[in-house]
């Protein structure tokens, strides 16, 4: 089994930190070739829907039925939020995979209060919904079947190809103006996107699944996210019309955010897996981002900043153009909204 990360770095919410004694075992066979076991332990949370405030992002709640991601992207910005757990940002996350087993309920009783407005809620506003682990616990399509009653519009953000197990439901509320599906594709390159995203679905299985989503009625965009300046940027061009061969409707990008211990991880799986480009993809990472290899800041964390961040940005829009990918997917419908007939309309609780 591979993993994205093979490194456990200090939860920084921890004052004390294990060293393994390196002159007590043999580091590669004994330490990083040995395949951890994936956990799924329960989450007792009480919400299921959170919200932020955001300016960047397209929506303000978002449902998340897993916490922890065994698709193992060495890049995924989510990687700090398992230190709130406890646990750490690396092999951790990969491998902990926190599983709310109450999700439908949960959901079902969000949509059931009485001052809901219904607006956008997202799945997979943290880490993916259609992660290895919804194979065994569909807890995303029981959420999704509990939209699909309530007519709520939902927008799924994935790159995993499992999503087209769902086309029944996903189809349904697309004919309604209540669903579009977002796919992430980082490469077309299968084998930097089997170091890269270890256990998410090949490119080509997610083209696959953005034709078939689009071939079923469900509006489509392909995200490329995240674009890492000097790996991944010069294909751009080849993603966008693939995209578009396979169907996809609309295109957005987002530019490599290191935030906290997402960055050792990462350094990490570069050093380790890309080594003859480490040195420039740092470099023009830094030159995106005023000389840091990240940015907080609202606006430019997205896009970053920089001659070559314009350049990027540039060559993305260029391509969207020209293939017709420039333009919104179509507005949901939030007029058919009705609670769901057995919602108990608890207090919901974040």
């Amino acid at each position: 089994m591979r993993h994205g990360s093979h490194i456990n770095p200090p939860n920084r919410f921890e004052s004390k930190y294990a060293e393994p004694d390196l002159e007590q075992l043999e580091w590669d066979d004994e330490y990083l070739s040995r395949p951890r076991r994936i956990e799924y332990l329960d989450d007792q949370t009480k919400s299921i829907v959170t919200e932020n405030d955001s300016p960047d992002l397209n929506f303000r709640f978002s449902v998340n039925p897993y916490r922890g991601c065994a698709h193992g992207c060495s890049y995924c910005y989510a990687r700090p939020f398992h230190e709130y757990l406890g646990y750490n940002a690396g092999l951790d996350f990969e491998t902990k995979i926190m599983v709310k087993r109450d999700a439908p309920k949960l959901f079902r009783d969000f949509l059931s209060r009485s001052d809901w407005q219904p607006e956008l809620i997202a799945f997979s506003g943290i880490t993916d919904c259609y992660q290895p682990a919804e194979r065994e616990f569909q807890l995303t399509r029981q959420c999704l079947e509990v939209a699909s009653e309530a007519n709520q519009p939902v927008g799924i953000v994935t790159k995993n190809a499992l999503v087209v197990r769902d086309l029944d439901i996903l189809q349904s509320m697309a004919q309604r103006s209540l669903v579009n599906v977002s796919l992430s594709i980082t490469t077309l390159d299968p084998e930097l996107a089997r170091e890269m995203e270890p256990r998410t679905s090949i490119p080509a299985a997610r083209l696959r699944a953005i034709r078939e989503l689009s071939a079923a009625g469900v509006p489509t965009k392909v995200m490329v996210s995240p674009i890492i300046a000097g790996l991944n940027d010069h294909e751009i061009p080849a993603i966008l019309q693939a995209a578009k061969e396979a169907g996809a409707r609309s295109a957005s990008y987002i530019m490599l955010r290191l935030p906290l211990t997402v960055e050792p991880v990462f350094l990490e799986w570069l050093e380790r897996t890309q080594p003859t480009r480490k040195e420039r993809v740092i470099s023009r990472i830094r030159q995106t981002r005023d000389g840091k290899l990240n940015s907080a800041e609202f606006g430019t964390r997205i896009r970053g900043t920089g001659e070559i961040s314009e350049q990027i940005g540039n060559l993305f829009q260029v391509f969207a153009r020209k293939h017709g990918l420039d333009e919104r997917l179509p507005a949901f419908d939030f007029t058919q909204f009705r609670p769901p007939t057995t919602g108990k309309g608890q207090q919901w609780l974040f």
